[in-house]
């Protein structure tokens, strides 16, 4: 998967969060998990871009796993709301499983680098 591609997941990744937040009712419960879901979900975009502006190896790397970790969290928050909001289990679910397929990419990517970077030295 090439970083555009990349790029525009992780934008839509945020704006389905964004979607979901917006159909969960109004309580305090759902306030703080959506307020921090927002925050976590939209950094994983925003650090992915700042990655691929990243001006040596090592910052690419120490990017992307500010993205690991901004999407953990953001899978984190997906189960505690689902526990509260029965009826949009699904909706909760899909975007957990686009989280985890995301993690799973980054993931791979910080190893390959790594294995590429250690590849190189003599």
């Amino acid at each position: 998967m090439n970083s555009e591609t990349l790029k525009k997941r992780t934008k839509a990744y945020s704006i389905s969060i964004g979607h979901l937040i917006s159909e969960l009712s109004y309580n305090i419960l759902n306030k703080n998990y959506s307020n921090q879901l927002v925050r976590c979900s939209s950094s994983v975009g925003a650090n992915y871009r700042a990655a691929c502006r990243a001006k040596s190896t090592a910052d690419f790397i120490n990017k992307l796993k500010i993205v690991e970790e901004e999407l953990d969290e953001t899978m984190y928050f997906l189960e505690l709301p689902e526990e509260f909001n029965p009826d949009r289990k699904n909706l909760i679910q899909e975007n957990w499983k686009e989280g985890n397929e995301l993690l799973s990419i980054i993931v791979a990517s910080i190893v390959t680098i790594r294995r590429n970077e250690q590849n190189r030295k003599p």
